[in-house]
C-alpha cells in the first residue's frame, strides 16, 4: 500500500501595502495615521482647571507603579514645563494631558503653577536710567 500524496498548496500573494492615508504638503512619504488615546481619568471625571501656558513642576520622583506616561512627565517636570510643551514633548494630545496631569495632581507628585505674567509696559525709571548710562559711554 502507498501513501497518499500531499498536494502543495499555492503560494500565497504578498500581502498589498497599506493605502496613503494623508498626504503632506509635498511629502513623497504617506505619514502615520493620527493615534486614538485612552487615558482614564478619575472616576468622577474631573479635571483640573489647565491652560496651555500653566507651568507644572514635579515635586517627587516616578512611584514604580505609574504608567510610562506619568514616568516621562515626572522626568521632565524636574524644572518647571509648560502643559504645551509637555504635549509636544510626549506627543499626546492636550486633552490627555489635562486628563494625565489631573491624576498626578491629585496624587500631590505634582504642582501647577500659573504662568508668570510679565508687566505689559516697562517701568519708566528704569528705561531713564539705561538712557542716562548709554549716554554717558
Amino acid at each position: 500500500m502507498t501513501p497518499p500524496r500531499r498536494k502543495r498548496r499555492p503560494p500565497k500573494e504578498p500581502a498589498p501595502p497599506p493605502p496613503a492615508l494623508r498626504q503632506g504638503d509635498g511629502d513623497p512619504e504617506p505619514r502615520n495615521p493620527e493615534r486614538l488615546y485612552a487615558i482614564t481619568g478619575l472616576a468622577d471625571g474631573a479635571r483640573a482647571e489647565l491652560d496651555l501656558v500653566t507651568l507644572i513642576v514635579a515635586r517627587s520622583t516616578p512611584p514604580p507603579s505609574g504608567t510610562p506616561e506619568q514616568a516621562a512627565v515626572l522626568r521632565l517636570c524636574a524644572a518647571p514645563l509648560s502643559v504645551a510643551e509637555l504635549s509636544a514633548y510626549l506627543n499626546l494630545p492636550f486633552s490627555a494631558m489635562t486628563v494625565l496631569i489631573t491624576e498626578l495632581i491629585t496624587a500631590e507628585l505634582v504642582q501647577a503653577r500659573a504662568p508668570i505674567v510679565r508687566q505689559t509696559l516697562p517701568d519708566r525709571s528704569l528705561l531713564e536710567a539705561v538712557m542716562h548710562g548709554l549716554q554717558r559711554l
